[in-house]
């Protein structure tokens, strides 16, 4: 992969040549639009999710961009840029029949020659999930040009799980074949098959897309604009939703002690369904190639360090529950409680860094490390302060870092700079897609970001890890993600602290955006307004 600063500076140049942006003004005039569906999330890096995990792009990319399915509440698959499709009884083969007469949106077909390069160039490749729910497809065949079949070298029942628009993006093969994945110009500029077209992006501002005319579902979109504001600053956000600013915001838009006073505004509303794919975790990872962080002592013993509870108290304010490991009890059918727990023990911290040969010196430090929390909403910056301070407690001094988010991704990811950082992640609907990329080995992948960051190497996991991928028996996989559960508590090379109520924010007007487990995450086709 190339390094991603230079990349965003390729990026960011491209967006000169592109017309009719939206400034604020224009902006501000269009808000009172029947038909203007108004969206805030934080600031963005890039407009497609197809090799991005971070949440505030699929916020865009999903209204820009078709999956072959997407789903219901139960996880069952429903039609999207494909009518139907067929497993085969060994779940090697899963053929999709396209949906016929669907372009792009520079007028271009959409054919399974698109599909085929997306799954093998990108999925397979960049997506720092896919490249483990995809890592045994061998090809993409495409018998003719509303035709692709998957082949996989392995029973893949867990695929079928992974074909939403914000999982598994179909990028146009006419616009990237033979070009740098990181570095095309249509990553701020999209051209997608969904019911909104990209119109402009004026950075620190918003993002404009339009209703597309020739969307393959001729009732759909029932707006005719969509505006996403981007705002970094939380407390900024709540702000423009008590201004009727905007009307939609997902992933935790705002401050949380904001969303507690919020939700009980008649005009606001926080729905109780819409975020079931998701299965969020906050957690800490650690760097385990540095010297220090390096002996598992002292990972146990700054688990030993931090309190919890009083993290989901005063970080989250209730918006979730101490979490024991890195599957969510929002999975219950592979969560396990059997696995080791670190009580909140300050003279055991001490005690495992007195054994690990780490004492204090005439200052009181036994040593320094970085800390790098995700710089997008503020309880990210809250937990890298009580980070800090907890540390400081056991002798561990901890320098906090700030950054903006596309060097933070570069620091981790690429040049794996640091010590510890905090971030939240996705199980999504099964471990295999949403938390084997941070443990699987194969996946310690330069460039590709929310993947094997900590360079954490296991080959018990990996084993675990794979077999999970490919098991048709469901309560082997309950098993070995048990055992996979049960290894990773007492290595620590991540400290999950809670399982998170992900949330979206509302006004009382609009309808129908919580209507499936991706919530915002998904087109928005079918919102409208009361």
């Amino acid at each position: 992969m190339p390094d991603r600063r230079s990349a965003m500076k390729v990026i960011v140049g491209s967006v000169i040549a592109i017309p009719a942006l939206l400034s604020e003004q224009a902006m501000a005039q269009a808000a009172p639009a029947a038909k203007t569906l108004r969206l805030v999330t934080p600031e963005l890096t890039m407009l497609t999710s197809a090799f991005n995990t971070a949440g505030p792009i699929y916020q865009v990319s999903a209204k820009v961009f078709d999956g072959l399915v997407d789903y219901d509440f139960d996880f069952n698959m429903t039609p999207q840029l494909a009518t139907s499709w067929d497993v085969s009884k060994d779940q090697r083969t899963i053929t999709f029949n396209l949906r016929d007469g669907v372009k792009w949106h520079d007028g271009k077909p959409f054919t399974s020659s698109d599909v085929a390069w997306s799954a093998m160039n990108v999925w397979k490749v960049a997506h720092p999930r896919g490249r483990a729910t995809f890592e045994d497809l061998t090809s993409v065949d495409t018998p003719n040009e509303l035709m692709a079949v998957f082949k996989f070298s392995k029973p893949a029942p867990v695929s079928l799980m992974a074909f939403h628009s914000a999982e598994s993006q179909i990028l146009p093969r006419h616009l990237y074949e033979g070009t740098d994945l990181a570095t095309n110009p249509r990553n701020v500029a999209p051209v997608g098959t969904g019911p909104f077209r990209f119109v402009g992006w004026e950075r620190g501002s918003a993002v404009t897309l339009e209703k597309n005319p020739e969307y393959w579902d001729k009732s759909k979109p029932l707006v005719d604009r969509v505006v996403i504001r981007t705002i970094p600053d939380a407390a900024a956000r709540s702000v423009a939703f008590e201004a009727q600013e905007v009307d939609l915001g997902g992933s935790m838009p705002v401050a949380l002690s904001d969303a507690r006073r919020l939700k009980d505004l008649p005009q606001f509303v926080i729905p109780d369904k819409g975020f079931e794919a998701f299965a969020a975790q906050a957690w800490i990872e650690f760097n385990v190639r540095r010297p220090e962080l390096r002996d598992v002592r002292v990972r146990q013993a700054i688990a030993h360090a931090l309190d919890k509870n009083f993290m989901v108290r005063a970080i989250w304010l209730g918006f979730g529950t101490v979490a024991t490991g890195p599957i969510s009890t929002a999975l219950k059918q592979f969560y396990s409680k059997d696995v080791k727990t670190y009580a909140f023990n300050i003279e055991q911290a001490n005690k495992l860094l007195d054994d690990a040969g780490y004492k204090r010196g005439a200052n009181g430090i036994r040593f320094k490390i970085t800390h790098d929390p995700l710089p997008i909403a503020e309880f990210y910056f809250r937990t890298g302060e009580y980070f800090k301070q907890a540390l400081q407690k056991i002798g561990i001094d901890v320098e906090l870092r700030t950054q903006d988010y596309a060097t933070w991704i570069k620091r981790i990811y690429t040049d794996n700079d640091f010590d510890s950082q905090n971030a939240t992640s996705y199980n999504l609907p099964d471990p295999s897609m949403g938390v084997k990329r941070y443990f699987w080995s194969k996946n310690i992948a330069k460039g590709v970001p929310f993947s094997n960051g900590s360079g954490y190497s296991n080959p018990a996991v990996d084993a675990l890890l794979e077999s999970a991928q490919v098991e048709n028996d469901a309560a082997k996989r309950v098993e070995q993600f048990a055992s996979f559960q049960r290894i990773v508590t007492e290595e620590l090379p991540q400290i999950t602290i809670a399982d998170i109520q992900w949330f979206q924010l509302e006004s009382r007007r609009v309808r129908g955006a919580a209507n499936g487990p991706y919530g915002m995450h998904g087109n928005l086709a079918g919102v409208s307004f009361a």
